[in-house]
């Protein structure tokens, strides 16, 4: 919680049908057919996930139920992955799923030679996307032009690579295992490319697990099989992901103007700027504000809304 907020007890149980899960996704599938199955299990429409994920990569996908699907913009974007790089080849898909468009000798590479190449991508770089990928050119995505023919000039974009580590290096079959920690944005097959080409010999992605997304942990999730079994598994409550923003809990009189769409004079001394969980009475989740500088909070996402 930032400084300035007040410090409240725990959060009550997320109310029924507004909440978190966490899947531990399994390869083979898309994230679309997890909503599916999740809408299938919760009986509930309203349903989407946050931080898609590639069919063959496994690990945590949240999923938020009910209004919660208006908190994914608030929620932490960093990453955490682990991944095998496989040196020696470059491929159309910067994965091991594409065609394979060349193939290298392994150099020999040690330790120091290793940390020196990894160093160079730590911090904020420029990455250019995978030509397979989600992002838009001209309205359409990358993925879809490709796969209709066209060979793209993607644009670098700047990400930021919090944490690279190196978990072990197999010589005999040019395999590197890391742990990466990046922004939202960053591409993880893009960055296997590049460490290939800044080692001499290419590189693409061999596998890739999540293991922590928007405030979520594989600590948390659930296998696709406990969904499947029932009965539903109970919801995170938002306000244990939302801990980066500061708290304002509303006094009774407040509430009702709140759910209203007005906007409230603020109470916590020292408040930021930008967006402040707003909390009721009791302490559950009453919405989103936006504090403006100047004393207000001004109404962004209200739950229970009236009038």
């Amino acid at each position: 919680m930032k400084e300035g907020s007040t410090r409240l007890p725990p959060s009550p149980p997320s109310r029924h049908g507004c909440g978190f899960l966490v899947l531990d996704k399994p390869a083979g599938l898309t994230s679309h057919d997890v909503v599916a199955r999740v809408r299938r299990a919760s009986g509930l429409r309203r349903v989407g996930h946050g931080g898609t994920l590639d069919p063959a990569v496994t690990g945590v996908l949240p999923i938020a139920l009910g209004p919660a699907t208006r908190l994914l913009p608030y929620l932490p974007g960093d990453k955490t992955y682990r991944g095998t790089v496989q040196l020696g080849l470059r491929t159309s898909t910067d994965d091991l799923e594409g065609e394979v468009l060349e193939q290298q000798a392994v150099p020999r590479l040690g330790p120091e030679e290793l940390e020196r190449t990894l160093a160079a991508f730590r911090g904020e770089i420029l990455q250019v996307p995978p030509q397979v990928s989600a992002v838009h050119v001209d309205g359409q995505r990358a993925y879809a032009r490709v796969r209709a023919g066209e060979e793209l000039a993607l644009a670098a974009r700047p990400v930021v690579i919090h944490g690279l580590d190196l978990l072990g290096w197999d010589a005999a079959s040019g395999r590197l295992e890391l742990e990466v920690r990046c922004s939202a944005g960053t591409y993880v097959r893009a960055l296997a490319r590049d460490l290939g080409e800044a080692l001499g010999c290419g590189g693409a992605l061999a596998s890739l697990r999540r293991t922590a997304a928007l405030g979520f942990g594989l600590h948390q999730a659930i296998s696709m099989e406990r969904l499947a079994g029932g009965p539903m598994p109970p919801l995170l409550d938002p306000l244990d992901v939302l801990v980066d923003l500061p708290r304002q809990r509303l006094d009774p009189s407040q509430l009702s103007p709140w759910r209203c769409g007005r906007a409230l004079p603020r109470t916590v001394e020292q408040l930021p700027e930008g967006a402040v969980a707003v909390l009721t009475p009791d302490g559950s989740l009453a919405g989103i504000a936006r504090a403006d500088g100047k004393g207000l909070l001004l109404p962004r996402l209200v739950f229970d809304a009236t009038g």
